[in-house]
């Protein structure tokens, strides 16, 4: 069968692979439908993933792909009733140890030596692939690309949660890529008033369509003070940041009223200058978001199942899985036209 294998740092070919085993006891056989790519995609494949997200020493050759929609073509014995021959699924990628002390705490999300599907184990990027049943969500949806996206809902999903998120409450998101969108979303569907903040105004436009209001990324200062004003009262109880970028998690941390919320959803290694006594002084509760839990995973499956057209807007580009290289180098290289880059694996 085919599959595109990374082989080293920015090294990836589509070739044929050997295929995999029936499924034991507990396992799906999934064959890929659609893939997407995200950012971590091009950190693992410019040898920029930390050890902590997934990196490490030699984790190549793999076959990346952790945003998965699929449909079953066997199934191992002792599965759930639910999972049905040629039923489409969405594939939770996370699996815990259910040791350490995240894990003893009721937060496997954080496990610190948890293994991801197309990070630690070959992903979808692959026809087919085995996976515990654990990990495979069915999903109504019409095309695998939509089940594809229930992985960075369920991102989202996790910040609404971990930023507590009420009716009423004014949110400020930077960043209006997918995760942003997302979260935009699930803020909305709380009866959140949202703020999106992006570079390009481009962006902002499905954001807008979802009830939010958009305001284009001039400078770190002008966007603080255009926040606080939005918000009114000493600035947004709730500020995410979907981006990592440096100058909006330090814009992040200036609007957020005190005793607000400052959320970290965007990932990277840049370093951010803050000054110490902005958290004492306002008691802000700082809050990083890692992968989803398991019943979290559920609720971003039930999230796409409601939203499918509006978030099928996401993707901006699709590749079929002989092109996979392409896809990944016109993601990293074309930021500005880049929503979600999709790899059609059917």
């Amino acid at each position: 069968m085919r599959a595109a294998v990374t082989r080293g740092v920015g090294a990836m070919e589509v070739t044929d692979v050997a295929e995999p085993a029936d499924p034991g006891p507990g396992q799906v056989l999934v064959r890929s439908e659609a893939v997407g790519i995200c950012g971590s995609d091009y950190h693992f494949l410019l040898g920029e993933l930390s050890a902590e997200a997934g990196g490490g020493v030699s984790p190549f050759p793999k076959i990346q792909g952790h945003e998965c929609g699929a449909t079953i073509e066997a199934i191992g014995p002792g599965c759930r009733p639910e999972l049905e021959i040629a039923s489409r699924v969405a594939i939770y990628p996370l699996h815990a140890c259910g040791h350490c002390y995240p894990c003893s705490i009721g937060r496997p999300n954080t496990c610190d030596n948890f293994t991801l599907i197309g990070i630690h184990l070959d992903g979808g990027l692959q026809e087919r692939l085995s996976v515990p049943q654990e990990q495979v969500f069915p999903i109504k949806a019409d095309d695998g690309a939509v089940a594809a996206l229930a992985e960075p809902v369920s991102i989202a999903v996790r910040a609404v949660h971990r930023a507590r998120i009420e009716a009423g409450e004014h949110v400020v998101v930077l960043g209006a890529g997918p995760i942003g969108q997302c979260v935009c979303m699930l803020a909305r569907e709380r009866g959140a008033e949202v703020l999106v903040v992006d570079l390009q105004e481009r962006r902002l436009g499905l954001s807008r369509e979802m009830g939010a209001e958009g305001l284009v990324w001039t400078d770190a200062d002008s966007v603080v003070r255009a926040a606080r004003d939005w918000a009114g009262g000493g600035g947004p109880p709730v500020a995410v940041d979907a981006t990592g970028a440096a100058a909006a998690v330090g814009a992040m941390f200036e609007m957020v009223a005190s005793a607000g919320r400052a959320v970290q959803v965007g990932m990277s290694n840049d370093l951010v200058s803050l000054r110490v006594g902005m958290l004492t002084e306002k008691e802000v509760d700082v809050l990083g978001v890692s992968c989803c839990g398991g019943g979290e995973f559920g609720e971003a499956v039930a999230a796409v199942e409601r939203n499918a057209p509006l978030l099928s807007g996401l993707i901006s580009h699709e590749f079929p899985l002989e092109r996979a290289p392409e896809a990944l180098e016109f993601a990293i290289e074309h930021p500005g036209e880049v929503m979600k880059v999709l790899i059609r694996v059917d």
